[in-house]
């Protein structure tokens, strides 16, 4: 089999682990815009919907222990972002020297926790954090509790569909396998 083919060769499996992210990134979406929505304007609460949409699909991994152990790495990252960026706005204003500041101090303390494999999430969430805090300056502390919020929400969800998708599909292959007559 030539490698194009290889590549080509997509199963059920393949397809349903697609369709479950699908639902996971869609109900982690639809999760937080609806629950923002009472609380935040309508940029922001598209924010958080896309925020937590992330988290669904960051954690989304093919076994349901890789899924548990992302779902933490990207709660620890999201952590140390909101423990770092939640003072820095209570005390001063989104800057780009700000975001510098608190990527290097971000990335100390996730080689202090021996956690190398997560500084990029920890920059990642921090940047978006104060990004989003320069763009709408008012109340801009508020930034790092709704980002945590839409994280904590989309890993849940990410999680949880993960899990039910893999024990259908579980389901439907034993049962599929029992009907063989092979």
């Amino acid at each position: 089999m030539s490698e194009i083919e290889e590549r080509a060769n997509i199963t059920l499996v393949d397809f349903a682990y697609a369709l479950e992210m699908a639902v996971a990134a869609l109900l982690s979406y639809g999760a937080m815009t609806a629950g923002l929505t009472r609380l935040v304007d309508t940029p922001t609460d598209l924010l958080g919907g896309m925020w937590a949409a992330v988290a669904a699909v960051f954690v989304f991994r093919e076994r349901e222990l890789d899924s548990a152990s992302a779902g933490l790495a990207r709660l620890i990252a999201t952590c140390v972002s909101f423990a770092l960026c939640l003072p820095y706005l209570w005390f001063f204003p989104a800057t780009p020297l700000g975001i510098a500041i608190l990527l290097a101090i971000g990335t100390v303390v996730m080689v202090f926790l021996r956690r190398r494999g997560d500084i990029i999430t920890t920059g990642i969430t921090t940047v978006v954090v104060m990004v989003v805090a320069i763009m709408d300056p008012h109340d801009s502390w508020r930034q790092p509790l709704l980002r945590l919020l839409d994280t904590v929400v989309g890993i849940a969800i990410g999680v949880v569909c993960q899990r039910i998708g893999f024990h259908l599909l579980q389901r439907f292959i034993r049962a599929r396998q029992a009907s063989d007559p092979a």
